[in-house]
């Protein structure tokens, strides 16, 4: 609020607590301020004492109300009053009012122009001054004093009532404005008093905490929550009413959302004697699925760092130990048993080559690409990917509920994860007795907040260490068999996505993994209005497999070689979209072409590609333009056109 608005709510208030009547009207006969006994005094309506409001409207009102008696024609008694306003003299006058009160009326122009007039209720004056004359010989000078003494505690009286109802006015505007600040805020606020009953609830429980109750006040607070969120949140609370503050979140599991949670204790009049728990619950699941895929791209790039060191000498061992035993194997005249040798030693040692590609596939840098995908056609591709890989006695089934339109998902990783999960299912059926089994996928959405899909099977389950260690890194059930990636890779796409991951197993019989992964769900199917794109990429099989891309999305497609190319085709009138390759042959590159067309204010967008690697510096100098990195898909190239980064 600045310093007019404050010194404007002042004088209104001063003005509210005088007892007489007051209005200001201007030189052009309109109100330009009044206070509240103005209003009461005639019974006004509202719209005639707002600021603006004619001088003429509200005699017209008085007039034809009777507040002037009886009048043949209202309309001139109207505009005689008028007339007196515009040619406004000071004046002094008692007024007998219709209801029998009096009141005395002052007028005194205003230097600006208009005047102020003040109006006072005498009539309890006139009671005593006609009393007084009809029996002062019977009044002594001591009862005369007491009247008067009275007369002035009445009007201290009045003016004490007078504040006291601006006191609360304002009381009642302020607590107005704060419970509905308190309501518009995206948390709960309470109060929750010593015995654990709620006092004061801003009503948004169930839009933080799904399925709970709204209507709080007067309940105890393990009415209001779930047993299990009560068992989480009473330490802290009992805590809190001992006199400790503390900010904490838990995991609301009906609905799966994290929730943090501040308790700052009510010390009330007696410090150290809390008299209740302020409390306040605000949903962070975006942020903790933020933070976690954060984190999780640290360690990545930590171990990159750790392991680019010790695999680039590795793979330099492997290339000569694959070299010699490679001579060794052709060697004339090798006598069985070392050949032999020769070729376990280069089963293993590619073996190792592999074990290197997928250390570097979990560790190497890497985001998250998610596109609008139709998780249950993912799924039935899927299933016809993986049924060659499983045995005859082995059956795979997919359940899926509630996803009816595109979800935004990394679908090539998440294919690959359930097909590892898949495939671990399979071999841990195939070591069970009967060798025969089902696995089932099943994937439904959890309060609009993950999208939870899991793979259980009917083997024979998780060993205790499994079910502690399954996504340590290299940790393995399967002997010499398996590297002990797989499900961390799961578990590190997973984290990348900002989900989480579960291992347990099934009450009758066998082993489920269950992947959280949040709920996205794609913008509708409407197609992008077509565009004019420039395409710019100076070798012809890759424009040419662009411009399909292009032409399948619906839009129309001009194409250049070059940079010099692409300038004189630039001024065409309706070019939308500038695609061009980074690397370009000639003097310009594609980012001097896009320096170039943004120095000209040229209104198209400008999306660049390459196959140059993340960490290439040319790569760093592309700024805020969406960079496409080769080779992508159909997809990849839709997402991008789709946004609306400034060129």
């Amino acid at each position: 609020m600045n310093r007019d608005d404050t010194r404007a709510k002042l004088t209104q208030a001063g003005l509210n607590l005088i007892q007489q009547a007051l209005s200001i009207f201007d030189r052009d006969l309109r109100l330009a301020v009044c206070n509240r006994q103005y209003r009461v005094m005639f019974d006004l309506p509202e719209h005639l004492t707002r600021p603006g409001t004619s001088f003429e409207d509200t005699i017209r009102y008085l007039v034809l109300r009777g507040e002037y008696g009886e009048v043949g024609d209202p309309e001139e008694a109207v505009r005689v009053r008028v007339d007196q306003a515009r040619a406004f003299v000071p004046h002094y006058l008692e007024r007998c009012r219709p209801d029998g009160r009096t009141i005395a009326v002052e007028g005194s122009p205003l230097t600006q122009g208009g005047w102020v007039t003040v109006y006072t209720d005498i009539s309890g004056i006139k009671a005593q001054e006609a009393l007084l004359r009809g029996r002062s010989e019977e009044l002594s000078e001591k009862l005369l004093s007491h009247a008067e003494r009275l007369a002035q505690a009445n009007r201290e009286l009045a003016a004490t009532n007078a504040a006291l109802e601006e006191a609360k006015r304002e009381l009642m505007e302020m607590e107005a404005r704060t419970r509905l600040v308190a309501e518009m805020v995206p948390a709960h606020i309470t109060h929750v008093g010593p015995d654990l009953v709620y006092t004061y609830s801003n009503r948004r429980l169930s839009s933080v905490m799904p399925g709970t109750l709204s209507d709080i006040v007067g309940r105890r607070v393990c009415e209001a929550l779930e047993p299990e969120t009560f068992a989480k949140i009473e330490p802290r609370l009992m805590r809190a009413l001992e006199g400790e503050a503390s900010v904490f979140e838990i995991t609301h599991d009906p609905s799966g959302r994290r929730i943090r949670i501040a308790l700052t204790p009510d010390q009330g009049s007696t410090p150290g004697q809390p008299q209740g728990v302020y409390a306040l619950s605000m949903d962070v699941t975006e942020e903790t699925q933020a933070r976690a895929a954060l984190a999780q791209t640290a360690k990545r790039e930590l171990a990159a760092q750790l392991t680019s060191g010790l695999a680039h000498d590795f793979a330099n061992l492997l290339t000569i130990i694959l070299g010699l035993q490679g001579r060794l194997e052709r060697m004339p005249g090798l006598p069985d048993e070392a050949a032999a040798l020769a070729r376990s030693t280069l089963a293993a040692a590619r073996r190792g080559g592999k074990l290197l590609d997928r250390i570097a596939s979990m560790s190497g840098p890497r985001e998250v690409r998610p596109v609008p995908t139709d998780l249950t056609a993912l799924l039935v591709d899927l299933q016809v990917m993986a049924r060659p890989s499983l045995p005859e006695g082995i059956g795979l089934d997919l359940l899926v509920s509630g996803l009816d339109g595109a979800v935004m998902l990394d679908a090539g990783s998440l294919q690959e994860s359930l097909l590892n999960l898949i495939l671990n299912a399979r071999d841990a059926i195939a070591a069970g007795s009967a060798g025969t089994g089902r696995i089932t996928i099943t994937a439904r959405p959890l309060r609009d907040t993950w999208l939870e899909i899991s793979v259980a099977d009917t083997g024979p389950g998780f060993s205790a260490e499994a079910l502690d260690r399954g996504l340590d890194p290299f940790f393995t059930t399967k002997g010499g068999e398996g590297s002990g990636l797989g499900l961390s890779m799961v578990y590190d796409h997973t984290k990348l996505s900002g989900g989480t991951l579960k291992l347990s197993n099934r009450p009758e019989g066998g082993a489920t993994v269950t992947l959280r992964l949040p709920l996205r769900r794609a913008a509708g199917p409407d197609r992008a209005e077509p565009l004019l794109v420039l395409l710019v990429e100076d070798r012809e099989e890759i424009r040419a497999e662009v411009r399909e891309m292009l032409r399948a999305l619906g839009h129309n497609v001009i194409e250049a070689a070059s940079a010099d190319e692409a300038m004189a085709l630039s001024d065409l009138p309706g070019l939308d979209l500038v695609l061009s390759d980074i690397g370009l042959p000639g003097a310009m590159s594609g980012l001097d072409l896009a320096a170039a067309l943004r120095s000209r204010g040229h209104p198209a967008r400008i999306v660049l590609m390459t196959s140059l690697p993340r960490g290439d510096a040319r790569r760093g100098r592309a700024g805020t333009l969406p960079v496409l990195s080769k080779p992508f898909s159909a997809a990849d190239l839709a997402a991008v056109l789709g946004r609306r980064e400034a060129a």
